[in-house]
């Protein structure tokens, strides 16, 4: 199977260098319940390729999210037809203003493949309101096993400390060098260059 990820070899690419966190929470905390304000609701959505990219790169831009935009067509139409996968569309009075996607084709275990908020509404509090939902949701499922998700320092430097906030446990770090496409736009930051 070609490796979709894998950069074109003639190509202009930019090499990134991020350490990868992986996570894991094997029991809701004892909080009560998240719940969203008034104006807000959170509902399971199957999403059409290009409504998905759009949320996606809109959510995601800022922090790199790369490897949706080189997955073909019919092989993101197949990820997002999978029963296994969730995609959770946060809107504000009805404009989508995040996402999470939850993948449980590991179960019991379930992943937490993507999650995160548009721009705007960054640094008001929403976000670990949205992440207590997300672990909300995941943990009414009965008979999981646990939670896992990864970030990385490519992603909002507050990532790692609201996952290990919210309860979640590093389980260890990796690094990775990520070949971009040049094509794709990004504004690297120098920090992550090599």
């Amino acid at each position: 199977m070609l490796d979709y990820t894998r950069r074109r070899p003639d190509e202009a690419f930019d090499r990134v260098v991020v350490r990868v966190t992986f996570l894991r929470m094997n029991r809701r905390p004892a909080r009560p319940p998240a719940v969203l304000p008034p104006g807000m609701t959170l509902q399971a959505e199957r999403l059409e390729t290009h409504t998905y990219r759009r949320l996606y790169d809109a959510v995601g831009t800022p922090w790199l999210w790369w490897l949706r935009r080189m997955m073909p067509e019919e092989l993101l139409r197949q990820h997002l037809e999978n029963p296994a996968v969730q995609i959770y569309v946060l809107r504000k009075d009805g404009a989508a203003v995040g996402f999470f996607e939850t993948d449980a084709t590991h179960w019991p275990d379930v992943n937490l493949n993507y999650f995160g908020l548009v721009p705007e509404e960054i640094g008001h509090g929403l976000g670990k309101l949205l992440l207590d939902v997300a672990v909300d949701t995941v943990f009414r499922a009965p008979g999981l096993r646990g939670m896992t998700l990864n970030t990385c320092t490519a992603d909002h430097p507050r990532a790692l400390p609201n996952y290990l906030a919210a309860g979640f446990q590093e389980v260890r770090q990796v690094r990775e060098v990520w070949d971009i496409p040049c094509r794709l736009g990004f504004q690297i930051p120098e920090h992550l260059r090599t």
